[in-house]
């Protein structure tokens, strides 16, 4: 659990975003708002608002998941081993908050090769139109 009490994240996140963050779960591809998301900005933690991903690493993995090729810094984003399902993985969680993101696979076409593959319900993007007019987009 994160650092934040989980009544008050029970009341202010929607049962999938506190499924995903907190209980390791998984939205379905091709359902969340960010897979296919073109817009510019940045990618912030659900939970604890800490910048995560920036649009500029983001593409298109067809996966169905928002992909990424690198997080904003090594130190935002933890990664640790996850051995559920029968599988092993490596889970991709926010170093602040320790909320669940998604998972990181050895299949990207940046120069890390990495593809950081994370749930919508983990993330809130601060569109860079939003950043200019003093918006904030929900």
């Amino acid at each position: 659990m994160s650092t934040v009490e989980e009544s008050e994240l029970r009341e202010r996140l929607t049962p999938e975003q506190y499924h995903v963050t907190q209980e390791a779960g998984t939205e379905r591809a091709f359902t969340g708002e960010y897979w296919d998301t073109k817009d510019e900005g940045m990618y912030h933690c659900r939970v604890c608002d800490e910048p995560l991903f920036t649009s500029e690493t983001k593409y298109d993995s067809g996966s169905g998941w928002p992909s990424f090729t690198a997080p904003i810094s090594v130190a935002a984003v933890e990664d640790k081993r996850d051995m559920s399902h029968g599988m092993m993985r490596t889970e991709s969680l926010c170093a602040t908050c320790g909320a669940h993101l998604g998972h990181v696979f050895p299949d990207g076409p940046a120069e890390n090769g990495l593809r950081y593959c994370m749930n919508s319900a983990s993330l809130r993007l601060e569109s860079s139109a939003d950043e200019t007019s003093g918006q904030i987009k929900e």
